[in-house]
């Protein structure tokens, strides 16, 4: 017992030390810059009572770098700065901050929006209220989203229309965009919620939690479903990347100095903050991140849903600021959609459909498939054959198009219980998905052997 109040005292030393650190160092950046920073707490506040303190950061195109600030939002405050009610606004709400210190991403994602569009950036500071147990700030954010609603009606007053403005509320902040879109009865112009937060929210009514009634356009970026996320649809459009859970580059041995004791705390943080990475990326680059509807995960891997057909009309999500998210069907449907993506920025992947014929197998067994891109660029996945079945689909994430692919690898890795025998492929195909052109790179009669990896070189079909 002893043992573990000694790495309990150490780990809040750790946080301490942190805190400290970083309220010193966010105060040196804001006085050498005279921009207005976010509000910093100390470990004393954190451990205190904790109020609901707000501050409103405003971005604009003749601003970007600098922050104005409206300490309350009111009209006097905001017609001091560049704030345009011509523009569209963007308005980004953080959610629970555990060592009470400004998120890393803030910068980025307020940058990628400034350079995708002619807008205005307006950045909830709410650091004070979101630094505490848990369920306080959750009934901190409720009061919050009043106090937004305010300074929403002030934009209003000073020219604003309501459909102008986008919510991109991050875990809890999620749900206090939802409650700012209800309070205007849904006519908000787009919520974006990015892994919203789960604990208090999954089983709550729709009245307390984002759904697809708080604005005209609701979306939902799912990463982690399977713990700090919401796990159940809320939107309009709900995608659920590599599944909604376990997200490609994020490993359960990561680690850190202050999580030293706590790797897994790590892991699980990688997974909820990969939506916002996934935003940001989808902002600032050019690739696009295309989702499709289907019954659930394991039906698109296995190639059942290979279109959007049906109800998108053709036209797949697409994460990013297109109106809608590029769905033009109306009225707009509420529909889980699936995407795969690589492990690292800008994460973009192109799906690619592996087609695999057999001679029957007398047991089941498993195929390694690794594509290659300019000999260097892998992907790798695993091609499941069932005892008795003469084919099998995938869906697998490459990085590059179908046409920049340079060869496949396949390698027979058998199964857990039985010796891995050989197995005679009739025909491979892989073909991108979705293709209007329908191309597809084919090989035909392979024996694959244990223990011998067969490969195939293709001829580019572009550069």
């Amino acid at each position: 017992m002893a043992g573990i109040w000694k790495i309990v005292l150490t780990l809040l030393g750790l946080l301490v030390l942190c805190s400290q650190l970083l309220e010193g160092a966010e105060e040196d950046l804001a006085a050498a810059s005279n921009c207005t920073n976010f509000q910093t707490t100390t470990w004393k506040q954190y451990l205190g009572e904790n109020k609901l303190q707000v501050q409103y950061l405003i971005f604009t195109p003749r601003s970007r770098n600098c922050a104005s600030i409206a300490s309350g939002g009111s009209i006097e405050e905001i017609q001091a700065t560049n704030f345009n009610s011509s523009l569209d606004t963007k308005v980004i709400i953080l959610g629970y901050r555990a060592l009470g210190n400004k998120p890393s991403w803030i910068d980025d994602l307020v940058q990628a929006l400034l350079s995708a569009a002619e807008v205005n950036v307006l950045v909830v500071d709410w650091l004070y209220g979101a630094s505490s147990a848990y369920n306080v700030v959750v009934q901190n954010s409720q009061e919050l989203s009043v106090d937004i609603s305010i300074v929403i009606n002030n934009l209003i007053a000073l020219g604003s229309t309501q459909e102008s403005f986008h919510f991109i509320g991050v875990s809890l902040g999620a749900h206090v965009a939802g409650f700012v879109g209800s309070i205007f009865g849904g006519k908000l112009g787009r919520i974006t919620g990015l892994d919203a937060a789960g604990p208090m929210f999954t089983k709550a009514s729709t009245d307390m939690r984002l759904d697809p009634s708080d604005a005209l356009f609701v979306e939902a970026i799912h990463t982690d479903m399977d713990n700090f996320g919401i796990r159940i649809p809320i939107g309009h459009i709900d995608y659920q990347i590599n599944g909604g859970k376990d997200q490609p580059g994020c490993s359960k041995s990561q680690t850190s100095s202050i999580f030293l004791y706590f790797p897994v705390f790590r892991y699980m943080i990688c997974d909820h903050m990969r939506a916002v990475q996934l935003y940001i990326s989808a902002i600032s680059n050019p690739c696009p991140l295309l989702a499709f509807p289907c019954q659930s995960y394991e039906d698109f891997v296995t190639g059942k849903c290979l279109n959007c057909d049906h109800p998108f009309g053709g036209s797949c999500p697409r994460i990013g600021l297109l109106r809608n998210g590029g769905i033009t069907v109306n009225p707009l449907p509420k529909e889980v959609v699936f995407m795969l993506t690589t492990d690292a920025p800008p994460f973009c992947a192109h799906h690619i459909l592996v087609d695999l014929h057999v001679t029957q197998l007398s047991r089941s067994s498993q195929i390694q498939v690794t594509l290659k891109s300019e000999g260097v660029t892998k992907s790798h996945s695993q091609v499941k054959l069932q005892k008795g079945v003469s084919g099998s689909k995938m869906v697998m994430a490459h990085s590059t198009m179908l046409c920049k692919i340079d060869s496949i690898e396949l390698k027979n890795t058998g199964t857990r219980f039985y010796r891995k025998d050989e197995i005679n492929i009739v025909k491979i195909c892989i073909s991108e998905v979705p293709s209007d052109r329908k191309e597809s790179l084919c090989v035909e009669n392979i024996k694959l052997k244990e223990g011998n990896p067969w490969s195939h070189d293709f001829v580019k079909l572009c550069n």
